[in-house]
Protein backbone atom coordinates (compact mmCIF):
# COMPACT_ATOMS: atom_id res chain seq x y z
CA UNK A 1 0.00 0.00 0.00
CA UNK A 2 1.07 3.35 -1.23
CA UNK A 3 -0.75 5.44 1.60
CA UNK A 4 0.56 5.75 5.19
CA UNK A 5 -1.01 6.76 8.10
CA UNK A 6 0.19 9.52 9.91
CA UNK A 7 -1.20 11.46 13.16
CA UNK A 8 -0.91 15.39 13.15
CA UNK A 9 -1.49 17.59 15.19
CA UNK A 10 -3.35 21.08 14.51
CA UNK A 11 -0.20 22.92 15.00
CA UNK A 12 2.77 20.19 13.72
CA UNK A 13 3.26 18.50 10.92
CA UNK A 14 5.26 15.37 12.13
CA UNK A 15 7.00 14.78 8.80
CA UNK A 16 10.86 16.60 8.44
CA UNK A 17 11.17 17.29 4.34
CA UNK A 18 14.77 17.83 4.94
CA UNK A 19 17.15 16.05 2.32
CA UNK A 20 13.99 14.72 0.50
CA UNK A 21 13.67 15.87 -2.87
CA UNK A 22 10.42 14.09 -3.65
CA UNK A 23 6.78 15.41 -4.05
CA UNK A 24 3.98 13.92 -1.85
CA UNK A 25 0.60 14.61 -0.77
CA UNK A 26 -0.84 14.58 3.04
CA UNK A 27 -4.48 13.66 2.69
CA UNK A 28 -6.91 14.14 5.29
CA UNK A 29 -10.85 12.78 5.59
CA UNK A 30 -13.24 11.28 8.25
CA UNK A 31 -10.61 12.15 11.03
CA UNK A 32 -7.43 10.12 9.19
CA UNK A 33 -4.66 11.20 7.63
CA UNK A 34 -2.57 9.56 5.08
CA UNK A 35 0.65 10.06 3.26
CA UNK A 36 2.14 9.14 -0.15
CA UNK A 37 4.98 10.25 -2.13
CA UNK A 38 3.96 11.00 -5.84
CA UNK A 39 5.26 8.82 -8.52
CA UNK A 40 7.88 10.19 -11.06
CA UNK A 41 5.65 9.86 -14.20
CA UNK A 42 1.73 9.71 -13.95
CA UNK A 43 -0.86 10.99 -12.65
CA UNK A 44 -2.77 11.04 -8.68
CA UNK A 45 -6.28 10.97 -8.93
CA UNK A 46 -8.13 11.84 -5.36
CA UNK A 47 -11.54 10.21 -5.62
CA UNK A 48 -14.36 11.55 -3.06
CA UNK A 49 -18.48 10.66 -2.82
CA UNK A 50 -20.36 12.92 -0.45
CA UNK A 51 -17.55 14.93 1.09
CA UNK A 52 -15.21 12.33 1.85
CA UNK A 53 -11.89 10.76 0.28
CA UNK A 54 -13.64 7.17 -0.61
CA UNK A 55 -9.93 6.42 -2.64
CA UNK A 56 -6.59 7.57 -4.66
CA UNK A 57 -5.95 6.29 -7.41
CA UNK A 58 -2.42 6.26 -8.90
CA UNK A 59 -2.11 6.20 -12.67
CA UNK A 60 1.87 5.55 -13.79
CA UNK A 61 3.79 5.85 -17.10
CA UNK A 62 7.05 5.76 -18.67
CA UNK A 63 8.52 7.82 -20.94
CA UNK A 64 9.45 6.29 -24.12
CA UNK A 65 12.57 7.58 -25.79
Amino acid sequence: MRLKDILIREDHLPYSTEGKDKPFIIVYSKGKTKMSYLPDHGETKIITHQGEVKRVRFDEGEEFK
